[in-house]
């Protein structure tokens, strides 16, 4: 119980910076936990619904929201997410578990890849 409060503070504190705590929540509830794919994948859309709105309000305070960008992005996400969640529930779990294995993977790798701002001089 205290891991999973620690796990539950640790990942919210780096969804709000931007982080990507939902990831780190997923491999929790799916390799520690003991969750199957779809029950940790619904309690991480839970847990963003809670942080987001955080996050959201903190970048609008610092300048950081492009507001055209927002209406188009939650425009074309709506109906996304509702077809991707439909098309998960209907995938074989060991595959859902690949492909989401095969994500983490990109994307770990792509943010190895990128490059890094030079720091400036102040």
């Amino acid at each position: 119980m205290l891991l999973a409060v620690i796990v539950g503070l640790a990942t919210g504190i780096l969804s709000g910076f931007g982080i990507g705590g939902g990831s780190l929540l997923m491999l929790y509830l799916t390799l520690i936990a003991g969750f199957p794919q779809q029950a940790a994948a619904g309690a991480n859309l839970l847990y963003f619904i809670a942080c987001a709105p955080a996050a959201l309000i903190s970048h609008f305070k610092n300048g950081l929201v492009d507001k055209q960008a927002l209406f188009w992005c939650v425009l074309a996400g709506i109906p996304t997410s509702i077809a991707a969640s439909l098309l998960a529930a209907a995938t074989d779990l060991s595959l859902l578990r690949r492909l989401f294995g095969a994500l983490l993977l990109y994307i770990g790798i792509k943010e190895l890849r990128a490059k890094k701002p030079k720091a400036t001089k102040q």
